[in-house]
């Protein structure tokens, strides 16, 4: 069985979002079934229909999680401090050497990254091209719209 790399504070959560499904939403859409029921012909019944299909998304996402949470080999960043090459949870500054943008991000796992905040996958193109760099390195990654070529500013474990 393959480990899936989540961060410390992605694992927490992950597992306050599997707690959220188990203790509030679940219980909430049983309810909803047996009050659509209540209003009688099911096959014409559109809350019952919603109901279930809510039931039906709500399910799905606790298996997932369950299965990710079971597989999660949690790293916490701080443990790698002093670490002066890039690593699953470093948060790394770049800059865009052609437009000069800076850009900080954090490489974190599949299941918890958030391109909005800032956390982006192992797996993004971007972040496979940091691995194992250091500040000052250049890295070129392959976009839809070309090579874009970054300078490496700093790597911090936070």
């Amino acid at each position: 069985m393959e480990k899936i790399p989540v961060t410390k504070q992605g694992h927490a959560v992950l597992e306050a979002e599997l707690k959220n499904l188990k203790s509030v939403r679940r219980p909430a859409v049983i309810e909803a079934i047996a009050t659509a029921r209540e209003h009688g012909d099911l096959s014409e019944n559109a809350e019952y229909h919603a109901a279930r299909e809510q039931q039906s998304f709500i399910e799905g996402r606790i298996m997932e999680l369950e299965a990710v949470m079971s597989r999660a080999q949690i790293i916490d960043p701080l443990s790698m401090v002093g670490h002066d090459t890039v690593k699953f949870g470093a948060t790394v500054t770049v800059i865009d050497e052609e437009t000069e943008e800076e850009t900080q991000y954090q490489i974190v796992g599949e299941h918890e990254a958030d391109a909005d905040k800032g956390k982006l996958s192992i797996t993004a193109p971007i972040c496979r091209a940091m691995i194992g760099k250091g500040e000052g390195d250049s890295i070129s990654v392959k976009t839809p719209k070309g090579a874009k070529d970054y300078e490496i500013l700093t790597v911090n474990y936070v």
